[in-house]
């Protein structure tokens, strides 16, 4: 299929490494945790660094909020929404700080955060912290269940969690979800449990860090009360970028960035509401303001083209692999969770998931987990990265599609992960 990048046609799959600069031989098959940017992008972000190291103060003081407005500008137009409500911070677990840490908690100690047993580790041990942080203020509620499972038994899920939160004499204050889980990789249906969010009274929390650029994201249908989406996973920004969505109503919660820089104002010198301009010469909201200082690179085009590329390439490349390790992907019956560009696929291995026995015995170094030893092996002898991780009790991988790999990289990753759990089965035996 081809692809006009900047006025060079060019068609998904190999042809496209030519605008990446991969090492020689290297196979990204890892694209969901890092990302990876395009020559082109890469060299205008270079321009831009080599402008602000001659000229610092004109850059940083005048030139860098324009290229940021600029790139605001684009972003808004992209997600459907005011410009008001776009600013940019380094990466979605910020984000998820940043509202977490700007709440305001009752002292009655019944507040509670609801989350899913797949909610991102950083993103995990923030609730965790904003907990302890507060003493006896706020508890988390977490939604657990046994994968692969259908949207309506998620959502019904949730309600019930709701439900039971306020019987046992709490307040479900904020949720927090993913678009798309990391390990394993789930498409969950996040619009139905917005939407049950809004209905409920509940604040939702939407952890995008894997939406923009993978799936379509309507911000004006789903109108999250948070979201963050990282830019530099799957809309090829330089590192490191994430669009921050904050709609007007909510924008008084967010009192402070992370870290508080300039922009914060006090609320005892603070003489006109959060809606007053704060930059005369720019016109500026005080939310806007306070965020100005966090980089953000935009470049859109093409998204249904690449979507309709990479989750097809996702669904065949994912089983071939399964075909060739004789397992499968984790899938659920209405094959929605597998609606993303990430798969995630069963390992043969019989090594335990827990305790002891999931170390592997080193010959000349200390014992190390079996993921590090999937993964240091699949870096030294073959060129590659794969995240291999316990879940439910078993060993998985998980692969990303991407416009720069073929059916053939699936199928050669395949190979190579068969090959490793051989070795690691034989050095157990």
């Amino acid at each position: 299929m081809p692809f006009d990048f900047q006025n060079e046609p060019t068609n998904f799959g190999h042809e496209m490494l030519a605008h990446f600069s991969f090492a020689p031989g290297y196979r990204n098959l890892n694209h969901g945790s890092f990302g990876a940017s395009p020559l082109k992008i890469r060299d205008k972000a270079n321009e831009l660094r080599n402008e602000c190291e001659t000229t610092p103060c004109p850059f940083i003081k005048y030139r860098f909020p324009q290229l940021l407005d600029e790139s605001r500008a684009v972003m808004s137009e992209f997600l459907g929404v005011p410009e008001s409500t776009i600013v940019f911070v380094p990466n979605a677990t910020t984000g998820v700080n940043t509202v977490l840490r700007n709440m305001v908690w009752n002292t009655d100690g019944k507040d509670e955060i609801l989350q899913l047993d797949v909610i991102y580790g950083a993103c995990g041990k923030t609730t965790s912290y904003v907990c302890e942080a507060n003493g006896d203020k706020v508890h988390t509620r977490e939604i657990g269940f046994i994968y692969p499972v259908d949207d309506f038994e998620i959502v019904r899920a949730f309600r019930e969690a709701i439900e039971a939160s306020r019987k046992d004499g709490f307040r479900p204050r904020i949720a927090i979800f993913d678009t798309i889980s990391s390990n394993p990789a789930i498409r969950l249906p996040s619009e139905k449990l917005t939407a049950l969010c809004h209905a409920e009274g509940v604040l939702s929390l939407l952890d995008a860090a894997h939406g923009i650029g993978q799936i379509e994201l309507n911000l004006v249908s789903l109108d999250p009360d948070f979201l963050v989406s990282n830019c530099h996973k799957w809309l090829f920004t330089a590192r490191a970028c994430a669009v921050f969505y904050v709609p007007e109503r909510n924008q008084a919660m967010m009192r402070s960035t992370l870290p508080t820089s300039h922009g914060f104002i006090t609320r005892s010198t603070e003489t006109m509401s959060m809606e007053k301009f704060t930059d005369e010469a720019h016109q500026k909201t005080t939310f806007v303001s306070n965020f100005e200082f966090v980089d953000g690179d935009v470049e859109c085009g093409g998204e249904e083209e690449i979507r309709n590329y990479c989750i097809q390439l996702c669904h065949k490349g994912g089983q071939k692999v399964a075909e060739i390790l004789g397992t499968r992907i984790l899938e659920n019956h209405a094959r929605t969770s597998t609606d993303c560009c990430m798969v995630d696929i069963l390992l043969p291995l019989r090594t335990p998931t827990e305790g002891d026995g999931c170390l592997v015995k080193g010959k000349d170094g200390p014992d190390i987990t079996v993921t590090e030893w999937m993964q240091q092996n699949m870096i030294k002898y073959y060129k590659t990265f794969m995240p291999v991780f316990p879940f439910q009790g078993s060993w998985w991988v998980r692969l990303s599609a991407q416009i720069y790999l073929e059916e053939s990289d699936f199928e050669w990753a395949g190979r190579t992960l068969k090959e490793l759990c051989e070795k690691l089965q034989d050095m157990e035996n």
